[in-house]
């Protein structure tokens, strides 16, 4: 990421990490890592060379089951976005 000076509001981060690795939280446990290719001010996104991490509690036994797999290209809808951060390199 560029400078955190240039950071004035909150969109900031998605327009200066664009073209860049970011990580994204959605809802439901679900994690993304790809390169933020676009952005609206929904916070709509399209990710590149994407891993999605989805975390399940099965409730019976109580245990994580983490699934991951990888995504050439994936919409991500803004109202699922809890968090967009840039990756450290």
């Amino acid at each position: 990421m560029k400078n955190a000076q240039m950071l004035q509001e909150p969109l900031d981060i998605a327009r200066l990490s664009v073209e860049e690795k970011v990580f994204v939280k959605c809802r439901g446990e679900r994690q993304l890592k790809g390169t933020l290719h676009s952005y609206d001010v929904h916070l709509n996104l399209v990710l590149a060379d994407a891993e999605e991490t989805l975390t399940v509690v099965d409730d019976a036994t109580n245990k994580l089951s983490k699934t991951v797999r990888k995504l050439p290209l994936i919409f991500v809808r803004g109202d699922a976005v809890v968090l967009l951060s840039p990756l450290s390199t």
